[in-house]
């Protein structure tokens, strides 16, 4: 997997529990261009800190242009941003 640390739009459910789960992102690629991916399957679902801030890792596959991927998202707990880390 190649990392890119790109910031991204999510689509997320929340249960009553307060877990949440990924649904879609959208990303602004390199030619200012918009693509939508939804998230087919969560592999993974782990907490680290980077750079002492707590976040979700989510390890995601996904169909991207007829080919399965698998890529990492994470969301950073103290100012709710989502990334594109791995993809």
């Amino acid at each position: 997997m190649k990392i890119i640390v790109k910031p991204i739009e999510v689509v997320s459910y929340t249960s009553n529990k307060g877990e949440i789960r990924p649904l879609r992102f959208r990303i602004q690629a390199e030619d200012d261009s918009v693509k939508v991916v939804k998230i087919d399957k969560v592999i993974t679902k782990e907490t680290e800190k980077l750079a002492g801030n707590p976040m979700l890792v989510f390890r995601c596959q996904s169909l991207i242009g007829n080919v399965q991927k698998q890529f990492e998202i994470k969301y950073e707990l103290q100012t709710c941003k989502w990334i594109l880390f791995k993809i």
